[in-house]
């Protein structure tokens, strides 16, 4: 209880405005309830998913894109302690008035020091935004919520969620559905059809190749979020990538190294292999 109080007191200090404004907290019939600011229009979900015709278009949904990504650049490096929220994706953003994108639900967030690391156990988070090494390991770090940011670019530009079940025991990553479709050439064929072809070619392509390496395997090929502002800003060109960099072996995934013999981690620069396509 200590800890949790201590956790809350420290997250309601969080100033920022893409980051839903958190109260502090209640008991209710015996559960330990948060309190957020409310939110009038609700959460991202509801818009991609629910309305047979799109109600965000283009322009909003990058802004709220953008919006997210700052909100974790925020919490990854310029708060005074590092914050994993660890549950990062589109029912977890909410929009306010203007239709600017929140983060909210800080439940499974994490706090430690900077230049400390979290250590911890047990897996949290949500089937689909989960990164490979969180499941092995159960050790979340600002890697594996930069994994859950490019699953949840994915699925604003696509429209889809990151898991779809067609038949009882056949699964639809949407991660290997924009990989084969860029693969045919045809990237631009994952886009939300609701958008129809209202939205900007380049923003589109940079979103959902910036959301494949934000989604790498490879906790190492994966830029940090102020990297991914850069790149959204436009502060820094997004580098040619190649989607047969994107595919590892179970063994590869284990080792954490690619196909080429390694992987060097600089999140100054995206890796050498991933760009080449693991040449």
């Amino acid at each position: 209880m200590k800890e949790f109080i201590a956790e809350v007191v420290s997250l309601g200090r969080l100033r920022h405005r893409n980051l839903v404004p958190l109260r502090g907290y209640c008991r209710y019939k015996g559960e330990l309830l948060l309190v957020y600011d409310l939110m009038p229009r609700g959460s991202l979900d509801k818009f991609i998913y629910d309305q047979p015709k799109s109600s965000l278009n283009w322009g909003q949904r990058f802004r709220i894109i953008k919006g997210v990504a700052s909100g974790l650049v925020y919490l990854h490096e310029e708060w005074e302690q590092v914050v994993l929220h660890r549950d990062i994706k589109a029912s977890n953003v909410l929009l306010d008035n203007e239709l600017q994108g929140r983060l909210g639900d800080f439940g499974l967030a994490r706090l430690h020091q900077h230049g400390t690391d979290l250590q911890t156990t047990r897996v949290a988070g949500t089937l689909g935004y989960i990164a490979p090494e969180l499941a092995r390991t159960g050790k979340a770090t600002t890697s594996t919520d930069v994994f859950a940011f490019g699953i949840f670019m994915l699925e604003v530009a696509c429209g889809r969620r990151p898991i779809e079940w067609r038949a009882l025991t056949q699964e639809l990553l949407l991660v290997d559905w924009v990989l084969d479709c860029w693969r045919k050439g045809m990237i631009l064929d994952s886009a939300d059809a609701k958008l129809g072809d209202g939205y900007a070619l380049e923003e589109m392509e940079l979103v959902m190749k910036l959301g494949l390496l934000c989604s790498h395997p490879l906790s190492q090929c994966r830029p940090s979020m102020r990297l991914v502002m850069q790149f959204l800003d436009g502060d820094v060109p997004l580098p040619k990538l190649s989607p047969d960099g994107f595919t590892l072996s179970v063994s590869e995934l284990e080792h954490g190294k690619a196909s080429d013999g390694g992987i060097k981690p600089d999140h100054s620069l995206i890796m050498e292999s991933v760009l080449s396509g693991g040449r």
